[in-house]
């Protein structure tokens, strides 16, 4: 990478190797005239963790009332109870505002003296009611603030009552900038960064994923916009819940705020959004709002590492009201438009960013963990775009026909050999695997009737593991799925885990249960036979020429990472707080040419789940 200015170069030096960038650091990337190379460097990050995908969400935004007992300066949404501009819906205006096809419904507004409490819990009821394949994402940290002191419960037990309502994730508005000064300044009546980040934490703490949320652009520092920053960061190290960060422009509407009486730059924005990717490297999304940032600047934000263009966000006046020169909604296909003309590959998902569906072609997906790196590292298939996916989600889309190929889960390749090709290659593993886990509160044969989570990624795993529980040891037990994100644990007696987080808490443990049991090793010791977790294959009617292609790059792909497995995986293994040893003997623990005996394993596996299914 060329980059103009030498202050980037050490910087760079870090990002590549995946160390975590200091203050100091972001100061040298706000203060450096070469734009486009940080550009460069953030959208490096971005394609590592994101792919070609760019994410967007069918969603309605609900402001339920403008009515509010705080009077922030900065705010020219909120009314005072009987003024000319004052309102509030009522539960069947609101669901009349809601449409089938949407699958989030985004509620945040005013906070009005003399609401029940009952009224914020029929809201949600009843949009959960009226549109049960949508996601709820409700209430701010400050309005989650005002029900605790209002209706004199705990912060916990307000969230507890939403969640059983149907609220599944918190927005991350409220959380301003993280600075004592300037909340005396401009929201003196609201929570500060202690009290927001408690409220977040919490959340996580019973299961709730949430945003967050930097509003830029005021009287604030630069070196205030860094500390909000890392406080982020330090929160997500403890709690891993929160699903994006949304840099926010300030709209200085009507606000008589004197610095900032003004928009802030396209530089600033792209700037900001570039620096909240290479500052929040345990984030796994980084929004481009277009509400706020416009349609303009939000698309070239998707190659300044933005990865999320939020949605089609119908009805919303919070930031309108401020000034917000955007259009009050964006259709479906001109979101579609917008991020295709970026080069991204359009992906319609849910709230926990799980891809309902692709609107591009020759697309292949890649499972987005360390096992995998070996693969994707050095992968280049120039007739196809990549999108980072988790197992059993890339057998949805392949069922739906929304990729080309990919490495499939071994069950998904096994239900869909009808329509897919082995390419010959795959992940299997020799003996131990330490990525797919069962983390226990009892011994196998303690596990008769109890309840065990699985997390929403496997496709595989689960069925191996009631092949082991029911086969082997005789014993049928309760599965519950698990969204991706946070979950409250509590009540399961075991959990199932794959992946990156099944590969961290095998080396720091997973608190309250004690017993921990490796799959792929009780599959060896049981049947002397590799376990093949996923396959590398294609569709059957794919071009020869590109599934020469393919198999090409996977060989070039594999013999180069073959050669120093540490470095292509040095910064996901940083994450994970893994050695280089622990890394290395990781990887190389993986079959990754599948021969005689791992076709055996996975003619096996094939037999016993349809004896399984057969029995239900």
């Amino acid at each position: 990478m060329r980059l103009r200015d030498e202050k980037l170069l050490p910087i760079w030096e870090k990002v590549q190797g995946g160390e975590r960038l200091t203050l100091e650091d972001g100061l040298a990337l706000y203060r450096t005239p070469d734009i486009i190379g940080l550009g460069k460097m953030a959208h490096h990050v971005q394609k590592v963790r994101s792919g070609d995908a760019v994410y967007f969400v069918l969603n309605q935004k609900i402001e339920h009332t403008n009515v509010c007992v705080l009077s922030c300066k900065f705010c020219d949404f909120a009314a005072k109870k009987g003024s000319a501009r004052a309102y509030e819906m009522t539960t069947q205006e609101i669901l009349e505002r809601l449409t089938p096809d949407i699958k989030e419904v985004h509620i945040t507004g005013g906070m009005p003296a003399d609401w029940p409490w009952e009224r914020y819990l029929d809201i949600v009821e009843s949009i959960h009611r009226h549109l049960p394949d949508a996601d709820v994402k409700a209430f701010t940290a400050v309005e989650i603030d005002f029900f605790h002191k209002k209706f004199k419960m705990s912060i916990e037990e307000v969230l507890r009552q939403l969640k059983a309502a149907g609220v599944r994730t918190m927005p991350g508005g409220g959380a301003e900038v993280f600075s004592e000064r300037v909340r005396k300044l401009l929201f003196n009546q609201k929570i500060g960064a202690k009290g927001w980040l408690e409220v977040h934490k919490t959340a996580h703490r019973l299961g709730i994923p949430t945003n967050s949320t930097m509003l830029y652009g005021h009287v604030e520092t630069l070196e205030e916009r860094l500390v909000h920053m890392i406080k982020l960061r330090e929160v997500q190290d403890e709690t891993g819940g929160f699903l994006t960060f949304i840099p926010l422009a300030f709209q200085p509407g009507e606000t008589g705020i004197k610095p900032s009486h003004r928009y802030t730059s396209a530089i600033d924005d792209l700037k900001t959004i570039a620096i909240s990717r290479l500052m929040l490297d345990n984030f796994p999304h980084i929004k481009a709002y277009w509400v706020m940032l416009t349609e303009e600047v939000a698309s070239i934000a998707l190659n300044f590492g933005a990865d999320d263009m939020d949605g089609t966000v119908g009805g919303e006046k919070i930031a309108h009201d401020a000034g917000a020169l955007s259009p009050m909604a964006l259709k479906k296909d001109q979101i579609i438009r917008i991020i295709r003309d970026a080069g991204k590959i359009p992906v319609e998902r849910d709230v926990y960013y799980n891809p309902l569906r692709l609107h591009a072609d020759h697309v292949i997906g890649k499972i987005p963990y360390l096992n995998s790196i070996a693969y994707h590292a050095h992968l280049h298939a120039p007739h196809h775009k990549i999108l980072p996916v988790i197992p059993r989600r890339m057998g949805l889309l392949s069922e739906q026909g929304m990729i080309d190929g990919g490495l499939f889960s071994v069950m998904s390749f096994v239900q869909q050999s009808d329509q897919l090709e082995s390419l010959g290659y795959g992940l299997a593993s020799r003996d131990q695997v330490r990525s797919v886990m069962l983390f226990s509160k009892e011994g196998w044969r303690d596990l008769e009737g109890k309840r065990i989570g699985i997390i929403d990624d496997t496709a595989t795993s689960v069925r191996l593991l009631r092949i082991l529980l029911e086969k082997r040891y005789n014993v049928t037990a309760h599965f519950e799925r698990l969204h991706s994100g946070v979950n409250d644990l509590s009540g399961l007696d075991a959990v199932l885990l794959i992946g990156d987080e099944a590969l961290h808490h095998q080396k720091t443990g997973l608190p309250g249960f004690d017993l921990v049991y490796d799959l792929a090793s009780e599959w060896y010791e049981w049947q002397k036979l590799p376990f093949v977790f996923a396959v590398w294959a294609v569709k059957k009617n794919l071009s020869e020429e590109m599934k020469d292609e393919l198999r090409k790059a996977l060989v070039d792909s594999l013999q180069k990472s073959s050669e120093d497995y540490w470095s292509i995986a040095s910064a996901h293994a940083r994450r994970l707080k893994l050695t280089k040893p622990e890394t290395v003997d990781y990887l190389e623990g993986f079959t990754y040419c599948l021969g005689e005996r791992e076709r055996e394993a996975i003619s096996r596996f094939a037999e016993m789940v349809e004896e399984l299914e057969k029995a239900q």
